[in-house]
C-alpha cells in the first residue's frame, strides 16, 4: 500500500506559523542564556514553528539521512535489491574514522547487503558506511542535486566523513537550517518519494537508532515510538563544539507524526548540557501535543 500523500502549504511555505499548542515560550526559556546557537523546527498537523532558522547549523551525521534517501532512490531507480551483496574493499576502511563495520572485520574486504550498508550508516552512524554511499551516488554533489528536486533548500552539502576528518573545520561546509531537515523528512515519511519495501528499511534503521539516547528520545516517553538521526562533532581547539544535532519523527499516540529537528551550533556548553538542552525541548513539544 502507499503512503499517503499529504498536500499542504509547506511545498510552497516562506513563513513560519506558530503552533498555537506548542508551549513555545517554555522553548524559549530552554534556550535563553545559553552559550550556543540554538535551532528549533517543528512540523505537526501541517503547521511550522521555528526558531533560529536563519541560522547555517553544521550537520555533522545528521546529513546519513539525506545521503541514504538519495541512495536508496538511485538502487531503487536502477533495480538493485536491498539484499544484494556488495564489496567494499578495506582500502576504502580508514582507519582514523569511527566504523563499527571496519572494527568487526578489520584489515579485510568486507561482504555486505546494501540493506545492511543503510543499516550502518543510519543506526550505527558509520563514518566509512557513509562515504561509501556518497560514491555510491556519485559523489557529495549528487546527494545536493537530488534533495533539491525533492523541492528542498536551506542547506547544502560539499564534504564527505573522510574531509571533515582531514580539517574538522570542513564540517562547517555541510549545513542546514532546522525547517529543511523537518521538511524533508516529512516529505519522505508522507509522500511516495520511495516504495514501501526501500522506505521500510530506511524507516527501521531510523527507528534503531543507538545514538543520541540522551537527546530526543530522552524527553520522550519510553513507550512512544520514535525514529530519528543524530549528529555530534569533536571540539575546536579553543574548546568549542561545532555541531549538535538531532532530527526526528515522533509516532503519536493517535497516529499522527510530529516532525522535529533540533541543531546547535558553536557550543561552549558540555557534552550533557548540549543533551539535556535537546531533551528538554522534546519533552515540552510532546507534553504540549498530546494535552
Amino acid at each position: 500500500m502507499k503512503r499517503y500523500i499529504i498536500i499542504t502549504s509547506l511545498l510552497i511555505l516562506n513563513i513560519t506559523i506558530a503552533l498555537s499548542q506548542i508551549k513555545t515560550k517554555d522553548i524559549e526559556k530552554i534556550i535563553e542564556n545559553k552559550k550556543a546557537t540554538i535551532g528549533v523546527a517543528i512540523i505537526h498537523q501541517d503547521k511550522v514553528y521555528t526558531i533560529g532558522n536563519y541560522n547555517k547549523y553544521p550537520l555533522m551525521s545528521a546529513f546519513k539521512f539525506h545521503i541514504s534517501v538519495t541512495a536508496l532512490n538511485k538502487m531503487e531507480q536502477e533495480n538493485i535489491a536491498l539484499d544484494s551483496m556488495i564489496c567494499i574493499p578495506k582500502e576504502k576502511m580508514y582507519t582514523n574514522t569511527y566504523s563499527p563495520l571496519r572494527d568487526k572485520f578489520p584489515n579485510q574486504d568486507i561482504n555486505i547487503s546494501y540493506k545492511e550498508i543503510i543499516e550502518y550508516t543510519i543506526s550505527i552512524s558509520d563514518n566509512n558506511t557513509c562515504d561509501f554511499l556518497i560514491d555510491f551516488v556519485g559523489g557529495i554533489d549528487k546527494v545536493n542535486s537530488y534533495i533539491q528536486l525533492l523541492g528542498i533548500g536551506g542547506f547544502s552539502f560539499s564534504e564527505t566523513e573522510e574531509d571533515m576528518h582531514k580539517d574538522i573545520m570542513n564540517s562547517y561546509k555541510n549545513w542546514s537550517n532546522p525547517l529543511s531537515m523537518a521538511q524533508l523528512i516529512k516529505k519522505v515519511y508522507s509522500e511516495d518519494i520511495l516504495s514501501d519495501e526501500y522506505f521500510s528499511i530506511l524507516e527501521q534503521a531510523m527507528i534503531e537508532t543507538s545514538s543520541g539516547t540522551d537527546k530526543l528520545k530522552a524527553g520522550l516517553p519510553e513507550n512512544i515510538k520514535f525514529g530519528h538521526k543524530t549528529g555530534h562533532s569533536d571540539r575546536r581547539p579553543d574548546g568549542v563544539q561545532i555541531g549538535d544535532a538531532d532530527a526526528g519523527v515522533i509516532y503519536l499516540p493517535n497516529g499522527e507524526k510530529c516532525y522535529l529537528v533540533v541543531f546547535i551550533k558553536d557550543s561552549k556548553e558540555t557534552d550533557k548540557d548540549n543533551a539535556k538542552i535537546i531533551a528538554d525541548i522534546a519533552n515540552v513539544v510532546y507534553n504540549s501535543i498530546i494535552k
